[in-house]
């Protein structure tokens, strides 16, 4: 039995594998239409969301498979003080498969220890995110036609963003990386993740102003300034409007040049950026689906000929 928690739990090969699994999903959707008939799928989710939430049980409804779980931590017994160990035993005799977020970092690696069932992190805190990493990975490979050789931007709240330093460890294992960090000083990216990238020499730079960088960029990562990360309101409405990506900078980027957003956008990329087919955040979320459909299919070790 197999989970995942990080993305670095899948080699190189196994992401490949995946991807490879996820792009003839997407071509012939109706060649896994009852891959898991008869599986359940457990969202556990002690914190609110929409698109990771609604884009797991898509992706099982897609299988064939069915879907029970909790949104909150309000509507499940955690309310009443049960630890995340006794849920995880009590799901995996309900379930096959479970996928979880939780706001303490760690939390869902404690349920895959006690669990009977592969167990998905599906957002631990500012810990890490890897479906939605995979996501990005598979949307980049898809869309660009490799991973690797290309400057990424990644802008906006580079301190607190999981989806971001789960992309940057990601990202590291591919040849010709070149990163651009975009942040105010206050969200900059953390020590441990500069130091990492000096020790590997893997370039890199760190600059206040998106329109200084923009014509060497070949992908653009968006993320929000997250409200639920702030310790006092005040720090949060200073930094929250610090970049807006508008139709005039988006005159700066190269032709072929994509962004991306793990999404939920606040105002971080303006409306009007949506027509521009360089935008293309929507598709991601449409290959979030198609690779946890993959991973599904991959932990539950059932193959489709």
């Amino acid at each position: 039995m197999r989970h995942l928690m990080r993305p670095l739990d899948f080699t190189v090969e196994e992401l490949e594998q995946l991807f490879d699994l996820a792009n003839d999903i997407e071509r012939s959707p109706g060649k896994y239409a009852h891959a898991c008939d008869g599986k359940i799928l457990a969202t556990c989710f002690y914190e609110p969301s929409t698109r990771t939430r609604l884009s797991f049980e898509s992706a099982m409804t897609r299988l064939g498979g069915q879907v029970m779980g909790f949104a909150d931590a309000a509507s499940s017994s955690a309310a009443k003080g049960e630890s995340v160990s006794d849920t995880i035993r009590i799901i995996s005799c309900y379930a096959d498969i479970c996928a979880m977020r939780h706001p303490k970092e760690g939390a869902p690696m404690v349920a895959a220890e006690k669990s009977g069932i592969p167990v998905i992190n599906a957002g631990d805190g500012g810990h890490h995110h890897p479906t939605q990493t995979l996501t990005d990975l598979l949307t980049i490979r898809s869309l660009k036609g490799r991973l690797g050789d290309f400057t990424i931007g990644l802008c906006g709240d580079l301190k607190f963003g999981r989806t971001v330093h789960s992309l940057i460890n990601a990202l590291v294992r591919y040849a010709g990386i070149r990163f651009v960090f975009i942040s105010p000083e206050e969200l900059r990216v953390p020590d441990y993740i500069t130091d990492m990238l000096k020790e590997k020499g893997i370039p890199y730079r760190e600059v206040i102003r998106l329109e200084n960088v923009m014509p060497e960029l070949d992908l653009l990562y968006m993320t929000r300034v997250q409200k639920e990360r702030f310790f006092n309101e005040e720090d949060y409405v200073r930094l929250k409007d610090f970049y807006i990506l508008n139709p005039d900078r988006m005159t700066l980027a190269k032709k072929d040049m994509l962004v991306l957003h793990p999404l939920p956008r606040v105002n971080e990329i303006s409306v009007e950026v949506d027509d521009d087919p360089r935008a293309v955040y929507f598709k991601q979320a449409q290959y979030g689906v198609y690779v946890r459909m993959a991973l599904i299919l991959t932990l539950l070790e059932i193959t489709v000929d």
